[in-house]
């Protein structure tokens, strides 16, 4: 690239051409006249400049960082502060060469020389002045033309493509282009080689000078460097920001990020050879690829389809390699794309495990790949899309590049993010979506179209499409812990702290169709909550509960929303955090090549048809190869629990006419041959790590009972269902008992504590007293779904069942108000404040209304709002 003779030093992080002014007309004026393979762009450099362009600042190496730029940029020295420093570093006196300088005689220069010269941007009544004045004092200066945009033209790709046609067409060879910063660098940078002019100059406000709407500053104040003083007095409400706010920063950053570098530059990187092409095929599981493409999808067949199609599309530039990871989707979408798109790398994750884990699960089989790219399976992507961010990736040594993501009616979505903060969280809470020009230290969101409209770093956007450098994605795996929600937050930052910078490239876009994981209570109380984790995994415990407490504002001031109802009682009530949606593990993860321990689980069923299929379908794979036994005890059936049982191969079924869960409980026993047992409700879900878990422990012999942890499914419950859970799990004894969970384990000593299961109602609390608590654990393992009553009424019917049962087995006077006082001294103790003490409420009323119903003996109390047919999971 030609560059004016001198010095190069960077100012702030900003590159800066040192030169004295004849030489820098004189390479404007040659460019102008003969016009090298690419236009030349000229920008004066002062704070303002390196406010937006230095270090740190929002649009920090877009100019500078593409060597295969088609643009070659000169950036000239102004300001007093910048002569400075650069004398400091080289030792010599530079030159001030601002725009509003060098405009008079360039034009002067140009008429001399017949060149035709355009004026891009400013007011229709400064550019009528400029033209009066030009005539007057310029008569024989060939004006091309002058073009006065809206700010939403130059924000839309037509609108200024269509200006760049217009100023092709008018032959201009100088552009003067006065939109300011940052916008005119921008501009020039993305759209100079569509004008056809030779030269564009960045000279913001040297229009309005030439035009006379602005004075220069007198002589003396310009060489005291108090020029901007001067402007200031003039415009006060139009720079104060600028060099009040926005100045003494960018001062800091140059006095401490300047440096002098060397007079000779890089020439452009080659790119690496390109793989061969399979137009409209996928590659398979071997061999290079340019990029290896994930998609992690639940539930979607009817999405799916029309992404594989415009990746199919993409084919003809890159190879692709698609892996799709599906988290156990229930409408056919791994059989669909089996069927419909053999040469995707289709497999099951092993569960519904979140967006993270069949990240990471598919990386692990993505084989040799310049890049990652993850994308969502309601998207559609855009031809050229790969090809852009691949490109991107390449020229700016990126980490990771995001596009644009475009609604379904073609508005672009505010996809790009600042990282969470306080200060952030705070304006959010306040202000929500509005006042979307606030400071970005106020705003966790861009809102800004201009930062949609340019190339630029971020610091993280929407996981629902990325391309991720090959050697940066192996290094970062993706945080399995955030289920859903906040896991792109976690991803970007870790992969910034690599040294990796996310680029936002407009000029790649995807389309979001919006079927994604939907929006209800329970997905927004997650999403809230995982916001505070991860503010919790990078800050001090101080700063997480302030900035808890600016969440809890924002969900306060939006509460009376149906869909963020109860989000708000989530956010306080850690005890409830427990019972948001998370990771579940089906039949898949069975396969184990080093086996599976030795035990026996018995289920107890009356008349589960509804629920019996859900419970065994991740255990009958075992059971099918011989790995674990399983035994439903059916007792007083009358549906078709025992005769959906049978359908699971290895399932011993036993059926008994007496309706009696002990009689259950100790016929599976009598058939059982394998020890630790594992006591299993039939509408309780578990996962056979989380019997694996059980079982190793209590074969270790350090505990002799054991129970699993336990994740209550409250979506879709009544309020006061959730109001009275958000209490119990707060409960010591809740937490630690073997009981309540529908599920314990006892090894071969424990169980020798008694002879059989007594005929009392709540049989796990009778064994969660045969052992002290050393004796016993409550694991942290995967923990088993289980499903509470949705309405009070079912609720109270249940409680019945349980009191009645406490009742039993404390004796009819002596330990039950006992009980009942332990407890209630531990409802007391979980108060913690107004929102609590509610909860705590609604606790006593449930608990008051369960014992008054408990003295009536009748039949079974069941809860029926759970026991929803199955759909699936079992074979008759």
């Amino acid at each position: 690239m030609e560059q004016p003779a001198g010095s190069k030093v960077v100012l702030g992080g900003t590159p800066v051409d040192l030169t004295e002014s004849g030489p820098a007309l004189d390479l404007i004026l040659r460019r102008a006249a003969i016009p090298g393979p690419r236009p030349l762009a000229v920008a004066s450099v002062n704070l303002d400049h390196l406010n937006h362009f230095g270090t740190g600042g929002r649009w920090s190496g877009t100019l500078h960082a593409d060597p295969g730029s088609a643009v070659d940029w000169v950036y000239l020295v102004d300001g007093a502060p910048l002569v400075s420093q650069a004398q400091r570093l080289t030792g010599r006196r530079w030159p001030r060469l601002a725009g509003s300088d060098l405009a008079s005689p360039l034009l002067a220069r140009a008429e001399e020389l017949g060149l035709k010269v355009g004026f891009l941007g400013g007011t229709e009544d400064n550019q009528r002045l400029l033209a009066g004045k030009l005539a007057a004092e310029r008569p024989r200066l060939r004006v091309a033309g002058m073009w006065s945009p809206a700010r939403s033209e130059l924000e839309s790709v037509h609108g200024s493509e269509r200006i760049a046609g217009q100023i092709e067409d008018s032959g201009a060879q100088i552009l003067f282009v006065g939109l300011g910063k940052p916008r005119q660098e921008l501009w020039i940078d993305r759209y100079a080689a569509l004008t056809g002019a030779g030269v564009l100059l960045a000279f913001g406000a040297a229009v309005d000078f030439l035009a006379g709407r602005v004075q220069r500053a007198p002589e003396w104040v310009s060489r005291r460097g108090l020029e901007w003083g001067y402007r200031l007095a003039l415009e006060p409400r139009r720079l104060a920001g600028r060099y009040l706010l926005a100045g003494p920063p960018a001062y800091l950053r140059l006095r401490t990020g300047s440096c002098t570098v060397p007079q000779d530059h890089p020439e452009a990187k080659s790119l690496p050879a390109a793989a061969p092409r399979t137009p409209g095929r996928f590659t398979g599981p071997d061999g290079p690829v340019d990029a290896a493409v994930v998609v992690v999808t639940y539930n979607s067949a009817g999405d799916i389809d029309a992404l594989l199609q415009g990746l199919r599309a993409e084919t003809a530039d890159l190879t692709l390699r698609v892996l799709l990871a599906d988290n156990s989707s229930r409408d056919g979408t791994l059989e669909i794309v089996r069927d419909r798109h053999p040469d995707v790398i289709a497999f099951a994750t092993g569960g519904n495990l979140g967006y993270a884990a069949g990240i990471n699960a598919a990386l692990r089989r993505a084989g040799d790949a310049e890049a990652l790219v993850v994308l969502n399976p309601d998207l559609t992507v855009a031809r050229g899309c790969l090809k852009a961010m691949l490109q991107r990736l390449r020229s700016s040594d990126a980490g990771a590049v995001v596009p644009r993501i475009r609604a379904a009616d073609g508005a672009t979505s505010p996809t790009l993010h600042r990282e969470p903060g306080i200060s952030r969280a705070l304006g959010d809470a306040l202000v929500g979506r509005r006042a979307s020009g606030r400071p970005g230290w106020l705003a966790s969101t861009d809102f800004d179209p201009e930062s949609y409209a340019h190339a630029h770093p971020v610091d993280w956007a929407s996981g629902a499409a990325l391309m991720v450098n090959r050697r940066l994605a192996d290094a970062v795996a993706w945080d399995e812990s955030f289920f859903l929600y906040s896991e792109e937050t976690d991803f970007f930052r870790r992969l910034r702290i690599c040294g990796g910078t996310v680029w936002y490239e407009p000029s790649a876009t995807v389309t979001h169709e919006g079927g994604g994981s939907g929006a209800s209570p329970g997905l927004n109380a997650l999403m809230a909550v995982n916001r505070i984790r991860y503010i919790r995994k990078y800050h001090s415990p101080a700063y997480a509960t302030v900035f808890q407490g600016a969440v809890a504002l924002a969900e306060l001031l939006r509460c009376w929303k149906p869909e963020r109802r109860g989000v708000l009682g989530t956010v306080l009530d850690e005890g409830s955090w427990t019972a948001l949606p998370g990771p579940s593990r089906d039949a898949a993860d069975s396969a184990d090549p080093g086996g599976f321990p030795r035990g026996s689980v018995i289920i107890p069923a009356h008349n589960e048809a509804a629920v019996i299929a859900r419970t065994l379908a991740p255990l009958a794979p075992l059971a099918a190869t011989g790995q674990l036994e399983v035994i439903v005890a059916c007792n007083g059936c009358t549906d078709r629990t025992a005769a959906i049982a049978r359908g699971f191969d290895g399932v011993n079924v036993l059926e008994m006419g007496q309706s009696s869960k002990a009689a259950a409980l100790n016929a599976g026993d009598a058939a059982a041959s394998q020890w630790p047992r594992l006591y299993l409700d039939a509408d309780v879900q578990i996962s056979p790590g989380a019997v694996r878990a059980v079982f190793a422990a209590l074969s270790s012999g350090q505990v002799l009972a054991a129970r699993p942890a336990a994740r209550f499914d409250l979506q879709d419950a009544h309020p006061l269902i959730r109001s009275y859970y958000r209490t119990k799990l707060r409960l010591p004894s809740a937490r630690g008992g073997l009981w309540g969970a529908g599920v314990y384990g006892i090894s071969r000593e424990g169980r020798q504590r008694f002879q059989q299961f007594p005929g009392l109602t709540a049989d796990d609390l009778f064994v969660d007293r045969l052992f002290e608590p050393a004796e016993k654990a409550v694991l942290d393992v995967d923990p088993v779904v289980v499903r509470p009553p949705r309405t009070p009424r079912d609720q109270v019917a249940v409680l019945h069942r349980v009191y009645r049962g406490n009742a039993q087995q404390n004796g009819a006077h002596s330990g039950g108000h006992s009980t009942a006082g332990r407890t209630l001294s531990e409802v007391a103790r979980s108060i913690r404040g107004p929102l609590s003490a509610a909860h705590a409420l609604v606790y006593v009323a449930f608990a008051l209304a369960g014992r008054r119903g408990s003295g009536r003996r009748g039949e079974w109390e069941r809860d029926a709002s759970t026991r929803q047919p199955a759909t699936g999971g079992h074979r008759d």
